[in-house]
């Protein structure tokens, strides 16, 4: 019983982080997870950059944390991470989209509800054997990254003067 009991904690901690991230990227950057959350209109194209977006620091940061030099880990490491964590950024705008096809009265006056409603109802397909588990998160992740990229793509075009989120600002000191 204690076996099952830590096994089904475990999961209901990783479908709250995930939940977690994605109410804390619609704080934070509300614009951003709007603009996101347009990008899913064409989802294969998003995937299609999240993937490309992916590929050279998840390669680097798997041979670097190969690597016996522990600062080569770090970074190796440190390549992993970042695209996840902008992935989810960017994925927040799916629950965005998933929450406001779940209309509720609520929505005027706390808008955040929606990406709450839409993280619980896209946390609760990861449940789904072998599908939920591997192929859905991971679409969920490499689309939020091409999502948020098209999106700072997006703003740039449009807004070529001074940044409007700080996202974007730190976006555009990096590039």
């Amino acid at each position: 019983m204690a076996d099952i009991l830590k096994i089904f904690l475990i999961v209901v901690g990783i479908l709250l982080i995930y939940v977690s991230y994605w109410l804390l990227a619609e704080a934070l950057f509300p614009q951003t997870v709007e603009g996101a959350g347009r990008q899913y209109a064409k989802p294969f194209r998003t995937t299609a950059i999240g993937i490309a977006a992916a590929l050279a620091p998840v390669i680097l940061g798997l041979l670097f944390s190969k690597l016996p030099n522990p600062l080569l880990k770090l970074l190796g490491i440190t390549l992993l991470v970042v695209p996840a964590l902008l992935g989810l950024v960017g994925s927040a705008g799916l629950t965005l989209r998933i929450g406001t096809g779940l209309r509720s009265p609520l929505d005027e006056a706390q808008p955040w509800r929606r990406v709450l409603r839409g993280g619980i109802v896209l946390a609760f397909s990861f449940l789904l054997p072998v599908v939920g588990w591997l192929i859905l998160p991971l679409w969920v992740l490499l689309s939020g990254l091409g999502a948020l990229l098209l999106c700072l793509q997006e703003r740039r075009r449009s807004h070529p003067g001074p940044a409007s989120d700080s996202l974007l600002a730190a976006n555009q000191a990096v590039g």
